[in-house]
Order: C-alpha cells, then sequence, then structure tokens
C-alpha cells in the first residue's frame, strides 16, 4: 500500500476513532488551529498548542480549527493558575486534553470528571506510574531526543518498551504512544515494533507548510543535521521562565546559544536586556538570536510539505517497512531472505 491508501489499524486508532495512530504534539507556537485541523483531517489526531496559558494566542488560535476532532494540550504548571482558561479549553476542545510536565493528578482529576480523554507526557517510569495512577488513557513515553522540554535521562528506543511493559502489568487498558527523535515512517513502524499503540511527533510537524513558524526557522532546519542541536537553560532563564531542575530544553544550536551556554548565571543578571534582544529577534526571523525549538529529529527533515502531505509518507512507508520486515525471517533450514 502507498499513500492515502495505506493504513495501520492500532488500539490508537480505534480508541480515537482516527484512520493514523500519529498524534501531533500541541506545540506552542507551532500547533496553531490551522496545523492541528490539518492533521485532523488528514486522519491523524491534532492538538493544539496550549503552552503557558497564554490566553490571548490559545483564543485566538482556537477560531482558528475547522475539525471537529482537535484536542488540546497545556503545560501542567503553567495553567494551574488559571483553571478557568483550562475549564474553557476542554468544553471547547472534549476530544483530549494532553498535560505535560510537573504533576498531572490535580488537572487530570478535571479532565476524567468530564469524560474527556486524558493523554500525559511522561519521561521516566515514576512519571508513568502516576499516569496510570491518575487514570491516564494514553501515556506518552517521550526520550531525551525530542525537542523541547524533558529530562535528559531515558533514551526513545528502552524508555518507550520499558513504559509498554509497565502498562501490560499494571493497566493493560492504558495506551502508549512513542515520542522522541521519531519523524518518519521507520520511526513509526520501529515504535509499533517496541509495542507502543502510535506515536506523537513534534519535530517533524514543526516544520510543514501550516505550522506557525517563521520561514528562515523552516529553512534553518531542513539545512541542519541532529548534531546541530543541545539541551539548555539559556530561553528559560532569558525569558524567566521557572522551570524546575531537571528539566531542559533541546533546541538548535545558534550564536545566542553559544555564547550563553554555560553563564546562566551572568546572563539572569542582565536577563533584561537580553530578553528584549531575543523578542525582537523572534519577530524579525533573527534566528542566530531568536530560538529554534526542535529534536534531534532535524536530520530527517529534509522539506516542507503540508500535513497531509507528511501523514501520507509516513504512514506509507511505515507500512512498506513493516511488510517488508517479513523477508527477514528465516527457518532453521532456509536462508535469510534480504530486504530490497
Amino acid at each position: 500500500m502507498t499513500g492515502s491508501h495505506a493504513v495501520l489499524t492500532t488500539r490508537l486508532t480505534k480508541f480515537f476513532g482516527i484512520q493514523h495512530p500519529i498524534i501531533l504534539a500541541p506545540m506552542t507556537p507551532a500547533a496553531g488551529g490551522v496545523l492541528a485541523s490539518a492533521v485532523s483531517d488528514a486522519g491523524a489526531l491534532g492538538l493544539l498548542g496550549g503552552g503557558y496559558g497564554d490566553r490571548a494566542w490559545f483564543e485566538a488560535e482556537t477560531a482558528k480549527v475547522t475539525h471537529p476532532r482537535v484536542g488540546c494540550g497545556f503545560i501542567t504548571w503553567s495553567v494551574t493558575p488559571d483553571v478557568e482558561l483550562f475549564d474553557r479549553a476542554l468544553a471547547q476542545r472534549p476530544t483530549a486534553m494532553m498535560l505535560s510536565f510537573g504533576d498531572p493528578a490535580s488537572l487530570g482529576a478535571r479532565v476524567k470528571k468530564l469524560g474527556v480523554r486524558l493523554i500525559c507526557q511522561v519521561h521516566t517510569i515514576e512519571h508513568a506510574k502516576r499516569a496510570i495512577d491518575i487514570g491516564a488513557d494514553v501515556i506518552v513515553a517521550q526520550g531525551t531526543e525530542a525537542g523541547g522540554h524533558g529530562f535528559s535521562v531515558r533514551s526513545t528506543m528502552p524508555f518507550v518498551p520499558d513504559v509498554v511493559d509497565l502498562c501490560a502489568t499494571r493497566s493493560p487498558k492504558t495506551l502508549v504512544a512513542a515520542a522522541g527523535g521519531i519523524a518518519d515512517g521507520r520511526g513509526l513502524a520501529a515504535a509499533l515494533m517496541l509495542g507502543a499503540d502510535g506515536v506523537l511527533m513534534g519535530t517533524r510537524f514543526w516544520a510543514t507548510q501550516e505550522a506557525l513558524i517563521h520561514e528562515d526557522a523552516k529553512a534553518r532546519v531542513v539545512a541542519a543535521s541532529g548534531d546541530d542541536t543541545i539541551r539548555t537553560t539559556v530561553y528559560d532563564v532569558v525569558r524567566q521562565r521557572a522551570w524546575p531542575f531537571p528539566y531542559t530544553g533541546r533546541l538548535l544550536r545558534n550564536k545566542f546559544v553559544e555564547e550563553w551556554h554555560g553563564r546562566e548565571d551572568e546572563l539572569g543578571k542582565i536577563q533584561a536586556d537580553q530578553l528584549q534582544k531575543v523578542e525582537a529577534a523572534s519577530v524579525s526571523g533573527d534566528h542566530d538570536t531568536a530560538n529554534v525549538t526542535v529534536g534531534e529529529a532535524i536530520g530527517l527533515v529534509r522539506d516542507l510539505p503540508t500535513a497531509r502531505e507528511l501523514i501520507d509518507s509516513v504512514v506509507a512507508q511505515a507500512v512498506n517497512r513493516l511488510s517488508a520486515s517479513s523477508d527477514l525471517i528465516r527457518t532453521a533450514d532456509a536462508p535469510l531472505r534480504r530486504v530490497k
């Protein structure tokens, strides 16, 4: 099968009533209403970014949502002070709510009370246990390869089956989505072989035509390799965002990062002057100064397709890889067949 005719049916697709086992990471600002709608329209699950709970941004992007099956996601600890916005988001986007970073118990209870499907992103086994305990329907097991914030503790390849095994033992109905370094059909096929029910992709959707990202930033990512990312707190310091230890953010190296990485204490003392510089650069598209929040998967990003084109190609490649994998199987008295 190729193109839009390729289908992979998993517990995730059945659970959400979608065609493809792919979830859009609720990235802010990339995952606006247009991108989230395009992903859902293409048969996957679009999640609108909620990020730090910016009301004006969230309301403006909610108005652009055109597909009925679009959920959303928030940074747990940052939206807790504005529960009214969270409750409005639950009412407007009842398909799913994703909670990332911090204890999801309090907000998770509000999600479950309304019957909205709860997705929890985790970075350690202890996080996963907590997500199970509060009734998460889907656990996103994210490795350190991912762009944006997370831990540097676990890598995707060993972490995903670890979480799969945990769920099989403690909560067999809980679904698992793999995240971190997944940008094509090979990553999707690998995640399914690791026991995941699907994948959550951020960086690859970040580099699509519908993503709310400056064209200069997209061009830099297409030209970069996975060697060009770094985990740092530089932009958290300059923006005075109180991310707790040991969270760091993975992003593309640039001149600003090279200047201040390892000098965060010094940066904090002159934060106001540098913040003005960073914010101006974000508007003008100067990404030698402004941040480009992407993961190691940028090495697999070589073009800027539409969301539909991307999903179709990822699924088709995964189907072909999974079909071809049977050629690797041999009996004791038969020669190994090679994949063409």
